[in-house]
């Protein structure tokens, strides 16, 4: 019913110039210029006071205690999860067993 119709090669029409040869060129080595030396940066440095050592060993710490809290609720929900799953395999089972004797 439906039949793809198969596309014939055209044949070519007018001139064919043939492939044009591409001569290769001369090669000039060009010197780069020397880069010069890096300046001294004019950024302040940072001054670590015994002040911004505990702020930042505060903050540390209490991303260390989020994250680690955040893991183990999830640990915990897994956990719960796998137990309930299996108080139900359990039931199933025992419910299965017991048509299967009467």
């Amino acid at each position: 019913m439906l039949r793809p119709k198969i596309p014939t090669m055209p044949s070519p029409t007018g001139l064919i110039t043939p492939p044009t040869v591409v001569e290769p060129t001369t090669v000039v080595q060009h010197h780069p210029t020397p880069v010069p030396a890096p300046t001294a940066s004019t950024r302040p440095t940072i001054q670590l006071t015994p002040g911004t050592a505990l702020a930042l060993v505060g903050a540390g710490t209490a991303v260390v205690l989020v994250v680690g809290a955040v893991l183990v609720s999830m640990l915990l929900a897994v956990a719960v999860t796998g137990a309930s799953v299996a108080v139900c395999a359990v039931v199933i089972r025992s419910l299965i067993s017991s048509q299967h004797r009467r």
